[in-house]
């Protein structure tokens, strides 16, 4: 079976994934033990799919591209970009069509596929029928405004719940499935 391409995210309560700026400081809060199943999910992926942006966001706050995709880790980091990165030992950058390049990976041998975000990223595999399921983690704040989780696109995609989960501390867990669209049927005329 080839990989699965997920999509495992936080939301606002709102359908934000990061401030208008791509501040993400609500989300630094008390976590439970198990830090709401994302230890068991990193061991279920060996890809890691970047946006442009959020990579640059999360080098900023790291310190670096170095803290964030540590050469030595067996987690392969793609940065789906227009314009090449920094040189970055554990980061590929990937200017191609996104068909192709979610092909390339499902044919190679390994764990599933995370798309870490943001909103353009996920629209664009999203809009190429190129993402299984979505894990969101609704956290219990209003934003107001921000980044939303999927960059306005012309498409309508159904979702098939596969779980939900709640903690004490409000936040809730989404689990779907893509539904995949079939293609429309060519209908013939009837003779009245």
């Amino acid at each position: 079976m080839s990989s699965k391409i997920i999509v495992y995210i936080a939301t606002s309560a709102d359908g934000y994934i990061a401030r208008p700026d791509g501040n993400v400081d609500w989300l630094n809060r008390p976590r439970p033990a198990g830090d709401y199943g994302m230890a068991q999910f990193y061991k279920s992926i060996d890809t890691i799919i970047w946006g442009r942006k959020t990579v640059d966001e999360a080098i900023a706050r790291t310190g670096g591209a170095g803290a964030l995709a540590n050469p030595r880790s067996k987690i392969k980091n793609y940065v789906m970009s227009h314009r090449p990165g920094p040189d970055s030992p554990g980061l590929e950058f990937i200017n191609e069509p996104v068909e192709e390049f979610a092909k390339r990976l499902r044919a190679q041998p390994g764990k599933n596929i995370w798309i870490m975000g943001g909103g353009g990223v996920i629209g664009s595999f999203l809009e190429t029928g190129e993402i299984d399921e979505f894990v969101i983690h609704v956290i219990p704040i209003l934003l107001g405004d921000g980044i939303p989780l999927i960059e306005p696109r012309n498409c309508t995609t159904q979702l098939e719940l596969l779980e939900a989960k709640n903690w004490p501390d409000g936040v809730v867990k989404l689990h779907y499935k893509v539904i995949r669209r079939q293609p429309a049927k060519p209908r013939s005329l009837s003779k009245r």
